[in-house]
Parts: structure tokens; C-alpha cells; sequence
């Protein structure tokens, strides 16, 4: 099920790699940029979430936070985390419901692997509404973060 601009983004609440629940309701009144990335460790998701480390004053200026979400563990995500100096919540949707939720979820992922987020990016704005939604089927790719900026000004 893929999510239009101007509905609602789904709620949720996942665990942190810090092992703390963190719902989207944390965020009323902000801008969040919600990313979905396939796997920790992974060479394009190392990438993608440390370009969004090295720009997050332009994202602070455009009075938006970012969440990054997985089906990996809270533990495999702390360490991930901790060895990329990534300075956003990193979330785990082991059981796949918020993935699912926003229509960024692989049955079929390579090596035959079930249940795995697509790589997604989703701008959800303070009154909690989708401004910018992009569900990507190849894992290669990186979404585009130009238009993810653009969504936000």
C-alpha cells in the first residue's frame, strides 16, 4: 500500500537502538524526515545515513529531525550506530509492522531474505501529514535528498 502526499502518516512506536521507545507522536509540532534503509552494516545504507550525518545542520535549519528505521535489532543497531557517529534515533521495526505501515517492505529480499525495508524516504510535516513520500525497489539507490530538502522549505 503506498502512501500519498497529504494523508496521514501512520502512527507508531519502535525501539531505539538506545533500547527506549520513540513514537512519531514525539515529533507533533516538528518536521521528520523518516528513513527506511534495508540493513545495518550494508555498504549504500552506511552511505545514506552518513550523508544525512554530515548535512544535519541543513535539515536543524529546516526545523526537521531525522528517524532511521530497520528490521535490525535495537543491539545490532547501537553498534551500527556508535561505529558511524550517527546523531539521529535509529529504530527497529523487528517485527516489520511499520515498514509494512508505509509500503516500504520487501517480501523477497536478496539471498532470500523475508521482511526487509525497502529503502525509503518520507517527509512528514508538524501537523503530521506526508509532504514527500519515495518508496525506491532497487536497494542501490539512494533516495533523492534534493527533493527531500526541497519538500521541507
Amino acid at each position: 500500500m503506498a502512501l500519498d502526499i497529504g494523508q496521514s502518516a501512520p502512527a507508531f512506536t519502535l525501539f531505539s537502538s538506545e533500547n527506549q521507545p520513540v513514537s512519531l507522536s514525539d515529533y507533533a509540532g516538528k518536521n521528520v524526515v523518516l528513513l527506511f534503509f534495508p540493513m545495518a552494516f550494508t555498504s549504500v545504507c552506511t552511505a545514506e545515513l552518513c550523508e544525512m550525518r554530515d548535512n544535519l545542520h541543513t535539515y536543524t535549519n529546516l526545523n526537521a529531525d531525522i528517524l532511521a528505521v530497520s528490521v535490525d535489532s535495537p543491539f545490532t543497531l547501537a553498534k551500527f550506530k556508535a561505529e558511524q557517529n550517527l546523531p539521529f534515533p535509529l529504530l527497529s521495526d523487528f517485527n516489520k509492522e511499520v515498514s509494512a505501515a508505509y509500503g516500504a517492505l520487501y517480501e523477497n529480499f536478496v539471498m532470500n531474505m523475508k521482511g526487509v525495508s525497502k529503502r525509503a524516504a518520507f517527509v512528514i510535516d508538524e501537523a503530521g501529514q506526508i509532504k514527500y513520500a519515495e518508496v525506491l525497489e532497487n536497494a542501490g539507490n539512494v533516495p533523492d535528498f534534493e527533493a527531500v530538502k526541497a519538500s521541507l522549505n
